[in-house]
């Protein structure tokens, strides 16, 4: 008999009645059902309820995971995994709305094995990056984890012991992570069960600056240039901003040292680019940087490149589907992550004049949308 199928017929230990909550914690499981979660990327039958607990299926195998239906910051969260045989899966902190949770956001890593040597995908590490401080689990019985997330420090408890303390600020992988996102539950195809999930939220320390999030955030923007052959065309529907034909459009604020986030998606072939340090004026000014938007892969200035200047590293983009892009420009430097993964760094930048920022679109017939625009000045 295949090892998790075996797993699963078991016998499970039954939930503790009248589980304890910590003062000041607010539930987010009921222990009858799904409220407060959905199932991602994944069939329906993934993740259920049963005594008393959230538990894996053999279908939750990946990408399929369980994710809050908020999104958190700074808080302190405890649960309880059961832990049996052979188990595999984590626990996402900030993962974003679309995209890889591993790598925008962050895992805590759930796994059996007792290891002497603590590596990076052991139990309690930050997976795969941090190995934890020690690697303490318990077959066969319910493992209390305690994860604090109070930005810049991140710990994490296993069965009462510490395992991670760290500054994330001054660990370059997990620098530019999202400290914004949802929660989640992966069980990678293994009978992992969760209980005892709550929340203590703890005073929001991020300043972000919403540029667009719904249609009344356009009037943070204006046309910085239009082509009257092929006049560009910028909707707002829903959240999210449509464009198309060839123009520019430009925040009215200026800014010289920010963190740009948005999440962007266009179909095949798809170009366009993000302007910054611009004088509003599109393409016809004679001073800004575009970072392109061009998903072919061969193209001598790809997605993620600084056009004219530097070739990123084509990132992992889908025709069709989001992808977050983040970009970090301070003094003479910029960075620029797709997806989690750092595709272009360039610090030779001469212009140091704050600017608009711009979103270009290109050419007629090349739509793309993108969602969720925000600013954080440095």
């Amino acid at each position: 008999m295949h090892r998790r199928s075996f797993l699963s017929l078991t016998p499970l230990a039954p939930a503790a009645l009248g589980a304890r909550m910590e003062p000041g914690f607010t539930p987010l499981f009921d222990g009858r059902t799904l409220a407060g979660w959905t199932i991602q990327d994944g069939p329906q039958s993934a993740f259920s309820v049963r005594d008393g607990a959230i538990a894996g299926h053999q279908s939750s195998m990946f990408p399929a995971w369980l994710r809050s239906s908020r999104q958190y910051e700074t808080f302190d969260f405890r649960c309880e995994v059961f832990i049996k045989g052979w188990t595999d899966g984590g626990i996402y902190l900030h993962a974003p709305e679309h995209g890889r949770n591993t790598w925008v956001g962050a895992q805590v890593k759930i796994f059996h094995q007792q290891d002497k040597v603590p590596q990076p995908n052991s139990m309690g590490s930050i997976f795969p990056i941090i190995a934890p401080s020690r690697v303490n689990v318990r077959q066969g019985e319910w493992n209390p984890i305690r994860i604090l997330s109070d930005w810049p420090r991140l710990q994490v408890w296993i069965n009462g012991e510490q395992v991670q303390d760290l500054n994330v600020d001054l660990i370059p992988e997990l620098k530019y992570r999202l400290r914004r996102g949802y929660l989640g539950l992966s069980a990678l195809g293994y009978p992992l069960r969760f209980r005892n999930l709550q929340i203590r939220e703890l005073p929001d320390s991020e300043k972000w600056e919403p540029l667009y999030e719904s249609d009344a955030d356009m009037e943070k923007w204006f046309i910085s240039e239009s082509n009257p052959k092929a006049p560009a065309v910028f909707d707002s529907i829903n959240g999210v901003m449509r464009v198309d034909g060839s123009g520019h459009l430009a925040t009215k604020e200026r800014y010289r040292d920010f963190q740009l986030h948005l999440y962007a998606r266009g179909p095949q072939h798809h170009n366009g680019g993000i302007l910054f340090r611009s004088i509003g004026k599109g393409l016809s000014g004679g001073r800004h940087y575009e970072i392109q938007l061009h998903n072919v892969e061969e193209a001598h200035y790809p997605t993620g490149s600084l056009y004219y200047y530097k070739r990123s590293i084509y990132p992992r983009i889908e025709d069709d589907k989001w992808y977050l892009l983040q970009l970090v420009v301070r003094d003479r430097s910029c960075l620029v992550r797709i997806n989690g993964e750092n595709v272009l760094e360039y610090n030779q930048l001469e212009n140091l004049d704050a600017g608009h920022i711009e979103i270009q679109a290109h050419q007629p017939g090349r739509w793309m949308e993108f969602k969720q625009i925000r600013v954080k000045r440095l």
